[in-house]
């Protein structure tokens, strides 16, 4: 069977693996492929980035071959950010575009000032990743509580926020695929900073509110995986 390769980012402090159980609600013609990042889950011994371009490009260089077959990017956060670049890297090893870049929970690159990244640019201590993670409203508090499993997660999630700090947007070429814009209504981003996705694509644009705040792709992943296959559909592939 053809199928439509979704390459998924994730957000910052998870793996990959985060997407794996979409497969089992997605339609079959929709093949989910979960981007594993360095540093975690499988590739826990590889060193984690702290440049997010240094980070695309790699990515760019091992996601190649799947991307001469059609395929689509999406990122949720930080995800959406690296899912942004890594469509640039791939354009610029001359891969075919993606069918459409999916942006999920985050402003667009050139509107961050609600995220105050310049307080990231630097380490910041375990006590301010935890109360970060809370203040997302994504973590159960037993587990922030867990210091075994702290001790594993914050040095991810330490490099993750450096990554967002450190990002410079770059202006370029807009994209030329369609680019789709998720959003949590109680999330941080505003109506103009989603908005403000819509300058890096000439392709067709839309946006797209869900009810809860920045992890509404797992609380309402039901509504969330019903509109991606709908913004999907279009470039099913032929049997």
């Amino acid at each position: 069977m053809t199928v439509l390769n979704l390459l998924c980012l994730p957000y910052s402090g998870a793996s990959g693996m985060v997407y794996s159980r979409w497969r089992r609600t997605l339609p079959a013609w929709l093949q989910v492929r979960p981007v594993e990042l360095p540093g975690r889950g499988a590739r826990m011994a590889e060193p984690l980035h702290t440049d997010l371009q240094a980070l695309a490009r790699q990515l760019a260089g091992e996601q190649r071959l799947t991307a001469s077959a059609p395929y689509a990017l999406l990122g949720h956060s930080l995800g959406a950010l690296v899912a942004f670049e890594l469509a640039h890297e791939l354009q610029a090893l001359g891969c075919p575009a993606p069918v459409a870049l999916i942006a999920c929970g985050t402003a667009a690159p050139t509107r961050r000032e609600e995220y105050n990244d310049a307080k990231w640019r630097g380490p910041r201590s375990d006590a301010e990743l935890i109360d970060e993670l809370r203040s997302l409203d994504g973590t159960p508090e037993e587990v922030l509580a867990n210091q075994e499993l702290m001790s594993l997660t914050l040095p991810i999630l330490r490099a993750d926020f450096l990554l967002c700090g450190r990002y410079a947007y770059r202006e370029r070429a807009p994209l030329c695929c369609p680019l789709h814009v998720l959003a949590g209504e109680d999330d941080r981003a505003s109506e103009e900073q989603l908005q403000a996705w819509r300058k890096e694509t000439a392709g067709d644009f839309s946006v797209h509110v869900f009810p809860g705040g920045h992890f509404f792709i797992h609380k309402h992943e039901e509504r969330v995986l019903s509109v991606l296959t709908e913004l999907l559909k279009p470039y099913r592939p032929a049997p």
